[in-house]
């Protein structure tokens, strides 16, 4: 790979970028043919790779194009000026392809992950009405396969990505929360696929009004400001209001939307359709943001953000919350544990019960790290969970796709 820095006014907007869009350390931002609308979105990559990068290996005929061009003008004295707002563009013979749809049906593991990660994140920071709901559409089914299809693998990849990210924070709690959602109510709620289908958008949209707000403040230090108290006040309303700009006309996600963040306990039988989904959402909403960190908090461990949705506003079991711990289990996929052996696990499946998931450890009983993930049955006596522990208390990383592959 060799990598070439750009400057932000060389980039062509509101046209398919005729070269991959990389990082200082050469990863993707966004691929050839995507469509960068403005500059807020370009300071969204900028932000995110530290500096914007193009492959010259991988862009031969673009990068080739843009110093011919330069040369040219340069051999006919052109005005500074016009030379610095120089873009780059695709090689004349090499027709831009149309911008990519959302596609990771090719990828695997973590790089599909990633590549979610980031659509969701350019598409819920920066609407954009003409094409919002096809790209909303073709990133929702894309969960809904995974958490039908895969669920364990799901909820292992978003629970750790949320354990570890603050740049796209705001992105990978949708994500977490709808597959959570759509797993509780096919699994346990037993929800028609239309009723599931409307709960997965509703939350992967809950706060799309606030996107960017969030992903700010998981990184601030300092106590919240007076426009930012109100921006959270009224996010659920600006949301709707926003998504129904968007195109979005179903009434019942929409109101979903709107009533996300009321505490309304109480049997689900009481509740009209928008308010089911609405609960579901504010509990799975509770667990989601807990387990995340924030530069002015510590996060709090996947089990006791577990027992925070079980339990409603008046401390009584919420109906709800169980159905949602009983869905992802006490111990839900990547989440870490503590065994009676005294060795430190990570959860990789939920079990035949909801507190005997399968898992592997990480850490030996002599605190050293195993060099191999050891799998481990919590069912027998000698590996019985004796407890959880935060992400932050154990050292230990390891790489998504090796864990990803003993699920």
């Amino acid at each position: 790979m060799n990598l070439i820095q750009l400057e932000l006014d060389s980039i062509p907007l509101g046209q398919p970028l005729p070269f991959a869009l990389r990082g200082v350390t050469g990863a993707l931002l966004a691929q050839r043919g995507y469509v960068v609308r403005n500059r807020s979105e370009l300071e969204v990559f900028l932000a995110r790779g530290a500096s914007l990068c193009m492959d010259i290996e991988e862009s031969r005929d673009s990068h080739r194009a843009f110093v011919t061009q330069l040369n040219q003008m340069l051999d006919t004295d052109t005005q500074l000026g016009e030379i610095a707002v120089m873009k780059i563009s695709a090689a004349p013979a090499t027709p831009a392809p149309p911008a990519p749809r959302v596609r990771l049906r090719a990828l695997q593991g973590a790089q599909a992950w990633a590549e979610l990660q980031l659509q969701a994140t350019q598409l819920l920071r920066l609407p954009q009405a003409q094409d919002f709901l096809p790209r909303f559409h073709a990133l929702h089914e894309e969960l809904e396969r995974h958490a039908s299809q895969t669920p364990d693998a799901a909820l292992l990849a978003l629970i750790v990505l949320s354990a570890q990210e603050t740049q796209m924070y705001s992105a990978t709690h949708a994500m977490l929360v709808s597959v959570a959602c759509m797993v509780a109510a096919r699994e346990v709620l037993q929800w028609s696929p239309e009723r599931v289908r409307q709960l997965g958008c509703a939350a992967l949209s809950m706060n799309i009004a606030m996107t960017g707000l969030q992903d700010q403040l998981a990184q601030q230090l300092d106590s919240l400001s007076g426009p930012q108290i109100s921006a959270i006040e009224s996010h659920a309303g600006d949301s709707q209001a926003l998504l129904r700009s968007l195109g979005v006309e179903d009434p019942v996600w929409l109101e979903a939307v709107r009533l996300h963040h009321q505490r309304t306990p109480g049997p689900l039988a009481h509740k009209n359709e928008a308010e089911q989904l609405a609960r579901l959402m504010q509990r799975a909403d509770v667990f989601g943001a807990r387990i995340a960190p924030r530069a002015s908090r510590t996060p709090m461990p996947v089990t006791a953000a577990m027992q925070a949705s079980y339990y409603d506003e008046e401390r009584q079991v919420d109906e709800a919350g169980a159905a949602l711990v009983k869905a992802l289990g006490v111990y839900p996929p990547g989440c870490l544990v503590r065994l009676s052996s005294q060795e430190v696990a990570v959860v990789l499946r939920r079990g035949p019960t909801a507190t005997t998931p399968r898992v592997a450890v990480v850490i030996s009983r002599t605190g050293m790290p195993t060099g191999e993930l050891i799998p481990r049955d919590t069912s027998l006596p000698a590996w019985k969970i004796s407890g959880p522990l935060g992400h932050k208390e154990v050292r230990v990383n390891w790489p998504l796709d090796r864990l990803l592959a003993m699920v």
